[in-house]
């Protein structure tokens, strides 16, 4: 009876292991066909394309902004505002770049 138990869950466990084993086959030969290389080209083409468009929107309000910015600085140093009396400059902002002093860097 022992025996009997052992190979019927010794079967089973073949039997669901092997069904495993060909569904993942069947799902990875689906992958790497033609079609599903195809498909999914496609759609990291499309993701690719979005993410594009994103972007250049994105660089375009910035741009903008930058050049607003700018227009607003230049026309402040060509006719500066007086306010009581006092002249006010406006000090653009450069977050980006660094300015380095060469007395301090040893060169």
């Amino acid at each position: 009876m022992r025996r009997l138990f052992w190979l019927s869950v010794g079967a089973g466990a073949g039997i669901y292991a092997t069904h495993r084993v060909k569904r993942r086959v069947e799902r990875l030969t689906r992958t790497w066909s033609p079609e599903g290389v195809a498909a999914r080209a496609v759609t990291a083409g499309q993701g690719a394309g979005d993410r594009l468009r994103n972007f250049a929107h994105d660089v375009r309000t910035e741009m903008q902004a930058r050049e607003a910015e700018l227009r607003e600085a230049v026309e402040m140093d060509q006719a500066p505002p007086e306010a009581d009396g006092l002249a006010r400059r406006r000090v653009l902002r450069a977050p980006r770049y660094t300015i380095i002093d060469d007395d301090k860097d040893g060169h």
